[in-house]
């Protein structure tokens, strides 16, 4: 099985600096999206960290693979924490990250905060990952319906993240692929403006994951664009299927 990836971050309307990053690495069947927090452009600082800290720490063959997703982001965490203790102008950085890796026919699921994981199989949208919010904390213990934490003046304050404690808990999933299967990875700059179902007819309706990525990204945009914006669309295809859909993909740019 291979992951046919595309990504795209904006800084959306309003924000001046983009504080969220993104990585695509093929070679790994990695991909991550990270939103970070904080002023004086540290959450820029933060989001890359995470990203970069777990993506060398996939590399390290001393450690079963299975166990890497979430020591690299514990270690992340750490890092990150370590570093706005050092620096002034760090001070209070922290970011989310949802991250999957994939192994054959099995996907490793692995996030703090409130950017998400969505699977699209069979014409249905399933996300993956819980928001790690006050409000969505709420809505698992029946005080809140879905509905009311959409509407919540505070559905965007997070119950966990990295680098805002020197541990963490990481939420770890694993899922068995089938060919066809796509993938949604996104910061909360998208799914708090463009609803599951509209995610769900964006990727449905069109052949190739970059296409999907500049449409969702507009969608986001045109309804307000309050936040960063950051999404990776992914198709998982059979390696005999690969060449023949990279060569499809390749004459629609032309």
């Amino acid at each position: 099985m291979k992951l046919v990836a595309y990504g795209k971050t904006d800084k959306g309307l309003i924000r001046s600096e983009n504080e969220d990053h993104f990585c695509i690495e093929g070679s790994l069947g990695f991909l991550a999206v990270a939103d970070g927090m904080g002023g004086h452009a540290s959450g820029e600082v933060a989001s890359k960290m995470a990203i970069d800290i777990l993506r060398n720490y996939l590399k390290n063959e001393q450690e079963p693979l299975s166990s890497r997703m979430t020591s690299g982001i514990k270690f992340a965490n750490q890092s990150i924490y370590d570093a706005s203790k050092s620096q002034s102008q760090w001070n209070g950085m922290g970011t989310t990250i949802a991250a999957v890796l994939l192994n054959e026919n099995r996907l490793s699921i692995a996030h703090v905060g409130d950017s998400r994981v969505y699977l699209i199989r069979s014409g249905n949208i399933e996300q993956l990952t819980d928001d790690h919010t006050f409000v969505f904390e709420q809505v698992k213990r029946g005080l809140l319906t879905r509905e009311e934490a959409d509407e919540s003046g505070m559905k965007h304050i997070l119950s966990r993240a990295l680098g805002t404690a020197p541990d963490v808990d990481v939420d770890l999933d694993e899922l068995t692929v089938s060919d066809g299967d796509k993938f949604v990875l996104c910061s909360d700059g998208l799914s708090s403006l463009v609803s599951d179902d509209e995610i769900l007819s964006a990727v449905m309706s069109i052949t190739a994951p970059g296409t999907a990525c500049e449409q969702l990204v507009t969608m986001a945009n045109q309804k307000g664009g309050y936040d960063n914006i950051t999404v990776i669309v992914a198709f998982l295809c059979k390696e005999g299927w690969l060449h023949r859909l990279l060569k499809f993909l390749k004459l629609r740019r032309r």
